[in-house]
């Protein structure tokens, strides 16, 4: 790295006696590893990239589709189609070769989140799914790492830092004390149901690179058992205050053996809705007396064109159920996470009458 130019490049930061040349060193040799390169990931990305955190992992094993263009301003149009995380590193690179940036084009899992996680001393969650939080959060207690949490619908977001000690030693805060168990299906609606502002992804976002270039340099007071809430629609700040508990603490697995045999996506999804793998779903799709269901919004990528399929937005499953007539009926979205609500909602409507699968994984883990 040329000496002068990394002067030059950070020289506005160095400015601030709070972090100096001794702080940005710091943030150089930080490594930071932000999980989801959408609406709350893209913002943080830019921001610690341009600040100078030496080493930043991205995960996410999404493409970027029309849909995410009003909130994910790292893409443009002439991205859709095109792996996130790939194309986030080199929007990213270009800002600042500087530095090292890890794309992980896939989807972390219980069975690879320890070791991805291992290698990074701060978790950025990005995630819009409560099986993913959790996993991340326990992940993260496991492994003693510092995670900074997010989380946004419509017209609201919140920003915390969990599993970090405080300046009064009190015991740390996990993402478990805040909610104990996952939410009932369609209770808590993620954006792709309920909306959201596109600028306020934005704000959240940036919000959590600040928390982290804090926790990096040690400068002023993160947020470590404080939830902070924003509503764009009012400027109103909330803030409350957090405390362990040992009934909580409960639902941690006990160690890594336990932790890769929990089942996320199941404990955190409806209990009468079954996921099927894709050699079960390619099996399925020969039989007759068969609907495949396409729960995602009208325009997300990728277009599916290798068997036949009706599309209903998980929005209006519950309006259009007098439509599904066959016996099986097999629903799929993006990732997995959709389709096992609108596989509730079926469950819900038939009973014991029908047959209802969710594709496990989503069409981008099942596309050829």
């Amino acid at each position: 790295m040329n000496e002068n130019k990394s002067y030059e490049r950070y020289q506005r930061q160095m400015l601030l006696k709070e972090i100096g040349e001794a702080g940005q060193q710091k943030l150089l040799r930080s490594k930071v590893l932000v999980i989801g390169a959408g609406g709350l990931g893209c913002p943080a990305l830019q921001y610690l990239a341009a600040a100078g955190v030496g080493t930043i992992g991205i995960v996410d094993n999404d493409v970027v589709s029309l849909t995410n263009l009003h909130r994910q301003v790292l893409y443009t149009t002439n991205d859709i189609g095109l792996p996130k995380a790939e194309r986030a590193t080199a929007v990213l690179q270009s800002l600042n070769p500087d530095i090292r940036i890890i794309p992980y084009n896939f989807r972390l899992t219980n069975q690879n989140a320890l070791d991805v996680i291992d290698e990074y001393d701060i978790v950025v969650d990005g995630t819009d799914n409560f099986s993913s939080r959790y996993m991340i959060n326990d992940a993260c207690v496991l492994l003693n790492k510092p995670l900074v949490y997010a989380a946004i619908s419509r017209f609201e977001g919140q920003v915390a830092v969990f599993n970090c000690a405080n300046s009064k030693n009190e015991k740390k805060v996990n993402y478990r004390d805040l909610f104990p168990v996952a939410p009932e299906d369609n209770e808590v609606m993620n954006c792709a149901t309920a909306g959201v502002l596109g600028v306020l992804p934005g704000i959240i976002g940036s919000m959590q690179a600040n928390e982290t270039i804090k926790l990096i340099t040690g400068i002023g007071q993160p947020l470590v058992n404080r939830l902070l809430t924003y509503n764009a629609l009012t400027n109103e700040l909330y803030e409350l205050s957090m405390s362990a508990s040992e009934h909580t603490a409960s639902f941690i697995p006990k160690d890594k053996i336990s932790f890769k045999n929990i089942d996320y996506d199941w404990s955190c999804s409806a209990p009468n809705s079954f996921e099927i793998d894709s050699a079960r779903f390619n099996a399925l799709l020969n039989k007759n007396n068969i609907t495949v269901i396409d729960v995602r919004e009208f325009g997300e990528q990728p277009v599916i064109k290798e068997f036949s399929h009706v599309h209903i937005p998980l929005r209006e499953v519950a309006e259009q159920t007098s439509k599904l007539n066959t016996e099986i009926l097999i629903t799929f979205c993006q990732s997995g996470g959709r389709s096992m609500q609108a596989a509730k909602v079926l469950s819900d409507t038939f009973g014991n009458s029908k047959k209802i699968y969710s594709l496990k994984g989503g069409i981008v883990n099942w596309k050829p």
